[in-house]
This record gives C-alpha cells, structure tokens and sequence, in this order.
C-alpha cells in the first residue's frame, strides 16, 4: 500500500521543521513595553493619581493597616469619623485601655486648591519658580550650546575637556553644595568676594543671612538668586553639552563645506545650519529644563541648608519654590501639599503644550 492511499503524507526533504507561529504586531509591542508600562504605573501614574484624590479630601489623615490608597484610607477614616459607637467598642475589645478619638470626617471639596490660590506663600514661592526659570534656563542653554560647539570645533584634550564638564552630572547635590557655600563664603577671603573686591566693590554675605560684619554688604535676595543662579546653571550644564554633542556628531560635515566655499562667516555657518539642525535637540533640552526648573528645591537647599523649612533669609522663605512649599505642609497640612503639587503639575503640562505647538514652525527634523 502506497504513502498517499494510507493517508498518510510524508516531507519530501531530509529535515522537518516546525511552521513558525505569527504573532500580531500589537502583542509584540505590549511585551517590549510591559516593563516600561509596570514601572510607570506603579511609580508615576498611580502617585499623580493618588495625590489628586487627596487634594480634593479636606482634613484627610492616613489610617493605620490601610497602605497608600487614598481612597482606602478616605473609606476608612470616613467610616470611624460617623461610626464613632461601632470603633469605640471594637478598640475596646482589642485593647481595654485605649481612648479612642474619632478623626475628623472627611469631604471632598475644592477648598485646598482654594487655600492655596490664596496663601501668600504660595504666590511668593511660584513667582520665585519663575523667575528663577526665567534667568537660568535661558542662560544654561545658551552657555551649554556654545560650550557644545566649541568643544566639537577641537580635537586636543577634547575628552579631557568634556570629563570636566561632565562632573557636575555625576556629582552629589550636597556635595556640589559644599562646594558653592565655600565659593560664595561671606568672609573676605572667600574666592566670590576677592573677585568683587579685585573690581572695586565691597565684600557680600552672599548666602548666610546672620553674617553681619563692617564692611560687608548683608545678605539680599539678589545675592541669594545671584548664588542660585551660578549653582543651577553650572550643574545643569554637564547632560545638556552631552546631547548637544551628540547632535553636532550628527550633522552631516557636507553643510559647513558648502558654506565656507561661499564665504560664511563662522557666525552665519552657527546661526543658519547649526541652531536649525539642533533645534530638536534644543526643543528636548527647553522642555525638560522648564520641567526641572519648575521642579527647584535641591539645588536651593543644597546652598541655604538641609532644613527644608530654611529658603534663605531673616523668615526663611527668600527664595521659597512651589516643591519647597510642598515640602513644608507634607506633613502637616497634606491635603494642602497635594493641591500645591497639582497646581504645579498643571503649569507644567501647559508649559509643555505651549512649547510642542511653537515647535511646530522652528523644529526641523
């Protein structure tokens, strides 16, 4: 009996393989994404959406053996706070000597976003956001591009070069700090104040507001912002050259060949195809500078103090920024931190917005 009227049909070759089984494009891309997905739902999203459910809670405390949900603990001290007999009795039971003391009840309400439209520190704390957003972000783009393209013109010491600038990226916060309390030192000897002196001035108390020596000018808010600025823009510079030059390693040598042979200067060649074939990199580099500027609070902390309730001067609220008057009311007043976050995180998204719809027109890709 033949193969074929057995029913049963063998490979011709050799060797058998298997069919490979197809999987849609889709599952291969949640696989690829799912731990991406994991990380930032369990360490981005669910905290912006717990802290929204907070700030809309007047008077919210956290429970014991409840977790972080807040909706879980809003259940919970809702149901001590109205069944004041039930807890009464089952604290009883457990622990006979126990007082218990009914939280307040909580309430959804707009009244912690009203709180904080209205405090006056957290005015003074977002128009100091801005402005120091306003000078240093500008400045560190600016320092950091010309810094980019000039180590990019050189070839001696090049790596050496760019090591240095890179420091401050892998260097301690606190540490970068030290650094700058020495640098701007409100001793006559400190090296700020020998270079003020050298040009005619007089010695300032840059950053310590309780210095108080003759001839010493006391410590201001522009001495502080001038201490700030140095301190943000020198440690932002280092991941900002780093993306510069590696899209300066990208634009094609053909364009600064052609531009000389017609006889652009080097200012011309920067600002009519360097600046245009960086600009997304400038886009990328503006939007999550505005986002860490908004976000000032250790580089502030780094020079005035490790006391979050201290932002310089004689009430310690000098340079106070919107994370720092989080900071102050986390513990405290909760709800109230959570409704200044959120305000913040609303600023930012609009900043953003903002700067994806001007990039439109100036971005070339």
């Amino acid at each position: 009996m033949s193969t074929q009227q057995s029913g049963l049909y063998l490979d011709k070759g050799p060797m058998q393989t298997k069919k490979s089984v197809s999987i849609p494009i889709w599952v291969k891309a949640i696989i690829a994404l799912l731990p991406a997905l994991v990380f930032l739902t369990f360490f981005t999203i669910y905290p912006i959406f717990n802290t929204m459910i907070i700030s809309f809670i007047q008077d919210f405390a956290w429970q014991d053996g409840m977790g972080s949900f807040a909706i879980a603990n809003y259940l919970r001290q809702f149901d001590m706070a109205t069944n004041v007999a039930k807890w009464t009795e089952y604290f009883n039971e457990v622990d006979p000597g126990f007082t218990f003391i009914p939280p307040l009840k909580p309430i959804f309400t707009l009244n912690n976003y009203l709180y904080v439209l209205k405090d006056v520190d957290f005015l003074q704390a977002l128009a100091n956001t801005a402005i120091l957003t306003v000078i240093s972000v500008p400045l560190t783009i600016f320092i950091s591009l010309l810094l980019a393209v000039s180590l990019n013109s050189i070839k001696p010491l090049r790596a050496t070069y760019q090591t240095i600038f890179f420091l401050p990226y892998v260097t301690n916060a606190i540490a970068l700090g030290m650094v700058f309390n020495t640098l701007f030192s409100p001793q006559t000897g400190g090296i700020m104040n020998q270079l003020v002196v050298a040009f005619g001035g007089q010695p300032v108390s840059w950053i310590h507001a309780g210095f108080d020596q003759e001839g010493t000018l006391k410590l201001s808010k522009l001495s502080l912002g001038f201490a700030i600025t140095v301190q943000t823009v020198w440690t932002g510079l280092a991941f900002k050259i780093l993306v510069f030059m590696s899209g300066l390693a990208s634009i094609d040598k053909q364009y600064y060949d052609a531009a000389r042979i017609d006889g652009a200067t080097r200012g011309t060649i920067f600002r009519r195809i360097t600046v245009p074939l960086l600009s997304p990199q400038i886009l990328y580099i503006t939007i999550t500078s505005f986002i860490g500027a908004f976000k000032a609070y250790q580089s502030i902390i780094a020079i005035v103090g490790v006391d979050h309730q201290n932002f310089g001067g004689t009430d310690g609220r000098m340079w106070l920024t919107v994370v720092g008057y989080v900071y102050r009311f986390r513990n405290d007043k909760l709800p109230v931190a959570a409704a200044g976050s959120v305000v913040l995180l609303i600023i930012i998204l609009l900043i953003t917005l903002v700067q994806m719809q001007v990039s439109k027109k100036r971005v070339h890709y």
